[in-house]
């Protein structure tokens, strides 16, 4: 009895755009998401997977009017294509042919991010680093994994599980934190303001805000026991002439990180008693080889050590979760 013959054989090549365009619907499970992703017409990505089917013999997507899901061929194929399409990114990068890297400083303001961005161009100026402002590492997750960002700024912790599992990060700065107050108010004559004098404020920490759920997370640990209460949400403000607008409007302290950006009528205090420190992480896509990250991490590296920025002063505070995180280094 002859063993079963196979029901495809193994094609010889396979064009990694089409694997590209596999992986991309894999992800967004969408195709007019996905061919928007890719800058190609809807009708360009559909024949492209078809034209991968036909090569591998095998359905990769079980599709219906309502939804697109992977079949279990697709399921199948796609770690192998993940693998593939970073050797293939490795290979084009070791050769100078990277495309350039975005990157996320979360707002234009933001000294830590920005520092770094700028050491890294230094490092590698034959390499386009691109900086882009999302805003918080919430959002930014979800366009780093969607393949719109390449590397972010902020507080690993905060993310959700499922997306940490996704991410690399390298630990960059405990950066201490600050409140800004209105030019007027009780506290403001002070160099610096310990959390006790806090008691009975009601500090805006960007509650309701999607993109920066972990900011204020952050502070619902750092005011817990302290008898500082979080700032019901605010309208969304786009920009920082909105965002002043909407804060001169409600006059609640602010709480934000040392070298926030100034604010018309208002002072920024540093926290004290104890120093409360935001841990910053680079975070990266799990599998992402490119220059531009290689630049970005050497560049974080070195201003760590010679600003001192991954050292805390004893007594300082950091919830035990970001300790715990923040210490695992790739």
């Amino acid at each position: 009895m002859s063993a079963p013959a196979s029901h495809h054989s193994a094609p010889h090549h396979l064009d990694p755009r089409l694997l590209r365009a596999f992986v991309t619907v894999a992800e967004e499970l969408h195709f007019t998401r996905a061919a928007a992703r890719l800058f190609v017409a809807q009708q360009a990505l559909s024949r492209d997977i078809r034209r991968l089917e036909r090569e591998l013999g095998a359905d990769l997507f079980v599709r219906s009017t309502r939804r697109v899901t992977l079949s279990a061929d697709g399921e199948r194929l796609l770690p192998y294509a993940r693998r593939v399409l970073a050797a293939h990114d490795e290979l084009l990068a070791a050769f100078g042919e990277a495309r350039p890297l975005l990157v996320d400083l979360n707002s234009p303001g933001l000294a830590t991010g920005r520092r770094v961005l700028h050491r890294a161009r230094e490092l590698a100026p034959e390499h386009e680093l691109m900086a882009r402002f999302e805003s918080g590492l919430t959002f930014a997750a979800g366009e780093l994994l969607a393949g719109r960002l390449d590397a972010s700024f902020g507080r690993f912790a905060g993310l959700d599980p499922v997306l940490r599992a996704q991410l690399d990060q390298q630990p960059v700065r405990y950066e201490p934190m600050a409140i800004v107050l209105p030019e007027d108010h009780r506290l403001a004559a002070l160099s610096e303001v310990p959390l006790a004098a806090l008691a009975g404020e009601t500090v805006y920490a960007g509650a309701g805000n999607p993109r920066t759920p972990e900011w204020t997370d952050l502070a619902r640990q750092l005011f817990e026991g302290r008898g500082i209460d979080i700032a019901p949400p605010a309208p969304l403000a786009v920009g920082d002439e909105e965002f002043q607008r909407i804060m001169a409007k409600m006059r609640n302290p602010i709480l934000v990180v040392v070298d926030f950006p100034p604010m018309a009528r208002t002072v920024l205090r540093p926290l004290v008693d104890p120093v409360p420190f935001s841990p910053v992480s680079l975070v990266w896509r799990k599998g992402l080889a490119h220059p531009g990250i290689d630049a970005l991490r050497q560049a974080a590296a070195q201003l760590a050590s010679e600003e001192g920025w991954l050292r805390r002063p004893v007594g300082g505070w950091i919830p035990a979760t970001d300790l715990n995180t923040i210490s695992v280094r790739k």
